[in-house]
């Protein structure tokens, strides 16, 4: 498997990564099967199975995650009322958001926002707060990565991350995978939002880089691995805390070498 897509297959994975970030842009708007399928350019019942057969969910299946996932990561990353954070979201009133929310996430928007951490869907995870935070050291070996690079902020990578998974699902690279990685090369204490640079990808283990896919590799050697609960995908409000304390243990490590 070269990871490169047949014209047919590669034809409709450009539809599809248009089609969700067209989503992505416009949570607020007409995201109807008819106005995606315009997106797409193809006729709604053709393009609803395309979808469903590449992605392994339906349009609206896909509407209603990231608009809810949007909406979660708005709930804790921004100051705006409850009331807008549904409006953008898509929702015509906060009643219908709140119910969908609570359903998606299993707890409401408001105590979600007090939460202070962006959680996947219905969590099992323990809540709670975490003071401290274990560091350990271990040795890695090296990694070769395939995925999408990302640009701005952090909690904005879904956006890659979304486009990742359906590259690999409609052509099939799943076997060729291991774990999925998010990477993230700036600190946000020193560059600016706009100008933050991320990766979003996979360990890959095929010969031949996907097509349109970036590689980064990540060297082997000593890792210093801090283990956190329950945030997704980006350093949120929670997770500030811990990554600079390993910052700063990594800093001390790094200084003490150089005196010996």
């Amino acid at each position: 498997m070269t990871g490169e897509a047949p014209p047919m297959a590669a034809s409709y994975e450009d539809r599809i990564l248009r089609v969700l970030a067209y989503i992505h842009d416009n949570t607020d708007g007409d995201l109807s099967l008819d106005r995606l399928a315009d997106v797409a350019a193809m006729s709604r019942f053709h393009w609803h199975r395309v979808f469903r057969a590449l992605t392994g969910e339906t349009c609206a299946q896909a509407v209603r995650r990231i608009r809810l996932h949007r909406a979660a990561v708005w709930l804790v990353m921004e100051d705006m009322p409850i009331a807008r954070v549904a409006a953008r979201a898509g929702y015509p009133n906060q009643g219908s958001f709140s119910r969908a929310f609570s359903e998606s996430y299993g707890s409401s928007p408001a105590a979600f926002r007090r939460d202070g951490q962006v959680r996947l869907p219905s969590p099992t995870l323990r809540t709670g707060s975490y003071p401290m935070h274990d560091v350990i050291i271990r040795t890695d070996p090296a990694r070769r990565l395939a995925g999408l690079p990302h640009k701005g902020a952090y909690h904005e990578i879904g956006k890659s991350f979304e486009a990742f998974g359906a590259v690999c699902e409609s052509r099939r690279l799943w076997p060729q995978l291991g774990a999925v990685l998010g990477v993230y090369f700036d600190s946000p204490d020193d560059v600016a939002e706009a100008e933050l640079r991320s990766f979003a990808g996979a360990e890959f283990t095929g010969e031949a880089l996907p097509e349109g896919m970036d590689e980064v590799s990540l060297p082997g050697g000593k890792a210093a691995v801090l283990t956190y609960k329950g945030a997704l995908f980006r350093p949120c409000r929670r997770l500030s805390q811990p990554v600079r304390q390993l910052a700063a243990r990594v800093r001390r490590r790094a200084r003490r070498s150089s005196l010996l």
